[in-house]
């Protein structure tokens, strides 16, 4: 390409003709950037892809004053009057030291670089019609670049040059386009052996790469199994270590040497908590087979389970002690005698286990323990007491039956019927913007006897109440109903007002007690919350009833049935001594709430007392529990230990300093000597047994390994150290409901994102 224009400009004294200058400038320059860009795309001379065009200002006035070609080699500056003859000199007769790509007489052509192919152009493959940028831009390049060479080496031979340029016009690879990225590869090596020592760049120090590695190994292990073994040794995860400079043959490394040290680093931090506390209570979770606290859990196979043991020390922290896999046995014997290893392993002086809480057993193994060491207090999980309590909804109360005898005969209708099928997808679709259809449970599961594969059937059923009612309107339907009998007994149901009040009040019950077990999930209470919380649990039942015009008689029934089943001497004792529950009477006094146990509570509590302290001391601590119960504590140590705080995250109001209730017995009720050392261990104990939620995917990978020692070993080292970082970090929850927080969150993003995507092609 030749230009006669000039490509400078002298200052003039007329500030019109200077302008005039600068805007020719402009224009040269801005004609020039079009050209190389063509160029680049394919659809131009070759040498652009070397050579930019740059502006020069005047050192004066800092105006344009004349367009230059950079050679993006050697930044080297030429005139841009003729960029042809500047890329012949320049490029083509080797006065550029790095242009690799010079031919001389009689050579033969170097392989193009591997820059000039577009990075990621083998991610998507062309569509017959066209082909990719990258794929068009490789091409052209090689044509043009040997129709340069070809012409260079035979000048006086035209004929020879249209021909020659015609068959690289024409040049297809035997295994078509997909052929590029393996010819690109090609001239990669290519590349690498014609410059052998190019050197990478700035290597990382020793330093910097072992720091590197812990943090990518502790990431590794505390993710407990979210990430498996084998996507360390994934190509892109591999190229991503090579590209920031650190080595990709982990595997052997996170489960050898690293590991060991690791594993032994939170196995000495928590056996030095241990030794530290003067008491401690064992907590073990994963005794029921399944997820019990997932009510949309279908009904579980058995099979073995995995059980986690946590150690709870009283100043709040907890301690992960070990997992143990039960092989799918449900032996109270076997369960006695595994919790009893654990605790004598805990520790040399079983007396400083003061109790045991469990998801299950608790009528059989945890009474056992009770009866042989006396200084216990063995209870049962309240998660499983008020789960229990939904199981004995839908078996004993009637409501649940009909309800969800009506409710699988609507959602069977409509989700098998293909006409009834297509109208309510196209109606949900319209009414609410969602597709999908009712969720039913599996034929394997009964309904009537687990309620949590029901409850998702329930809230579809409710949810699409309009929707529904719309189907049911529609002429096809009607037509249907005529000739079907289930038809019209589907259509009976669901326009009788009737059955969607009865829906509502089975659906309101279930999310009571729902929400009762979430907050107890995240509220972690001690033993002395649960007199109040079954308390609260019976108020907001008989709240319930009023509003659905329910007879509580039955349901109240079922509530006191599951109480008793649940219930411990030790959820009033610690009720009684722990200030937290102090009450202010006339006098100004802050005394423990005698008026809310019962008469046979009360006599509880004196048991209960007397068999955890020793022989000799059973009577002193009566004599205390009386003094305690007429005088009480202190109002201004009451009202300190009962202060509340607002909680900035769920902006309820929490105790300030929740240790304070076990501290005041410690150093300010001295005199109840006796009686201080018991109530010190008793209100201490935890009401729930989960320490932190393991996801299943690690569960499974450890349960296909159980049969080789080395890799359960492994296994069982990667699971105290994830635990051991769960709980330093007080995280209970499982990076299954972390997702599902964040994509609940993503969904408020949704506007957003579809104005995003509005104008982008489809893949």
């Amino acid at each position: 390409m030749t230009s006669t224009t000039s490509t400078s400009t002298d200052p003039l004294p007329s500030s019109d003709d200077a302008a005039a200058a600068v805007r020719a400038v402009n224009k040269r320059f801005e004609g020039l950037l079009t050209v190389r860009t063509k160029a680049i795309k394919g659809k131009g001379a070759w040498y652009w892809a070397h050579l930019e065009p740059i502006l020069v200002p005047h050192p004066d006035t800092g105006l344009p004053k004349s367009v230059k070609l950079k050679c993006s080699l050697c930044d080297s500056l030429f005139s841009a009057s003729n960029p042809s003859r500047t890329a012949s000199e320049h490029l083509k007769r080797g006065t550029c030291s790095n242009f690799s790509s010079g031919l001389r007489p009689g050579s033969l052509p170097s392989p193009l670089p591997i820059s000039s192919i577009t990075p990621g152009s083998n991610r998507k493959r062309p569509s017959p019609a066209t082909s990719p940028p990258s794929y068009q831009n490789h091409s052209s390049a090689m044509v043009e670049s040997s129709r340069f060479e070809i012409g260079y080496n035979n000048n006086n031979n035209n004929n020879s040059l249209h021909n020659q340029h015609h068959q690289q016009q024409h040049l297809m690879l035997s295994g078509g386009k997909d052929d590029l990225c393996a010819l690109a590869m090609f001239e990669d090596s290519v590349k690498k052996l014609k410059s052998p020592k190019t050197s990478p760049g700035p290597a990382l120090s020793k330093d910097q790469v072992n720091s590197a590695l812990d943090l990518l190994f502790d990431w590794f292990y505390e993710t407990c199994g979210s990430v498996s073994l084998s996507m360390l040794e994934h190509r892109k995860f591999q190229a991503f270590l090579s590209q920031v400079g650190l080595p990709n043959n982990l595997r052997r490394e996170i489960s050898g040497e690293r590991l060991d040290a690791r594993f032994g680093e939170a196995k000495a931090e928590s056996e030095a908590r241990i030794r530290d506390a003067m008491f401690f209570q064992l907590a073990s979770d994963g005794w029921k087979s399944g997820d019990w606290l997932n009510f949309d859990l279908c009904c579980s196979g058995g099979g073995e389970s995995l059980v986690k043991f946590v150690v709870n020390l009283p100043n709040g922290s907890s301690v992960f002690q070990k997992a143990v896999f039960t092989g799918g046995v449900e032996n109270s014997k076997y369960a006695e005698e595994v919790l009893w290893e654990t605790v004598t392993a805990v520790t040399g002086s079983v007396q400083r286990c003061v109790g045991i809480v469990a998801d299950k057993f608790k009528a059989k193994a945890l009474r056992n323990l009770e009866v042989q060491y006396h200084w216990m207090v063995n209870t049962s999980c309240q998660l499983q007491g008020f789960a229990s309590l939904i199981k004995d909804f839908n078996r004993e109360l009637p409501l649940f039956r009909v309800v969800i005898e009506s409710c699988l005969k609507v959602a069977n209708f409509i989700d098998n019927e293909s006409q009834m099928r297509s109208v309510f997808l196209k109606c949900r679709m319209q009414e609410m913007d969602c597709g999908g259809l009712i969720r039913v449970p599996s034929p394997k599961c009964d309904p009537l006897k687990n309620f949590g594969v029901v409850f998702p059937m329930l809230e579809d059923i409710l949810s699409c109440a309009r929707v529904i009612q719309m189907v049911v309107m529609e002429d096809g339907f009607k037509v249907m109903c005529m000739e079907d009998p289930l038809a019209r007994e589907v259509a009976g149901i669901v326009q009788n007002e009737g059955f969607w009040n009865e829906l509502e009040a089975v659906y309101s019950l279930e999310k009571l007690v729902r929400g009762m077990v979430q907050d107890v999930e995240v509220e972690r209470p001690l033993i002395g919350r649960c007199l109040p919380l079954w308390e609260e649990l019976r108020s907001k039942v008989k709240e319930w009833c009023g509003k659905y015009n329910i007879v509580g008689g039955p349901v109240e029934k079922i509530v006191e049935k599951r109480f008793r089943k649940n219930y411990h001497p030790a959820w009033a004792a610690a009720f009684i001594l722990d200030p937290l529950y102090l009450i202010k009477d006339a006098s100004g006094k802050y005394l423990p709430p005698y008026k809310c146990l019962t008469r046979e509570q009360e006599k509880d509590v004196d048991k209960l007392l007397t068999r955890l302290a020793s022989r000799e001391e059973a009577h002193v601590v009566l004599m205390e529990l009386m003094k305690w119960r007429s005088e009480g504590l202190d109002p201004l140590y009451a009202q300190a230990v009962q202060m509340k705080q607002r909680d900035p995250v769920t902006g309820k109001m929490k105790v300030a300093n929740p240790l304070s209730s076990r501290l005041v017995w410690e150093t300010c009720l001295t005199e109840f000597k006796s009686l201080g050392k018991i109530a010190v261990r008793l209100i201490f104990l935890h009401a729930t047994s989960c320490g932190f939620k393991s996801n299943w995917s690690f569960m499974r990978k450890i349960s296909a390994n159980k049969h080789s020692r080395v890799a359960l070993e492994r296994a069982q080292k990667m699971i105290y150290i994830a635990a051991h970082a769960k709980l330093e970090r007080r995280d209970f929850s499982s990076e299954e409901e972390k997702d599902a927080e964040l994509f609940a969150l993503s969904g408020s993003e949704d506007g957003m994102l579809a104005d995003v995507y509005a104008d982008a092609p489809l893949v």
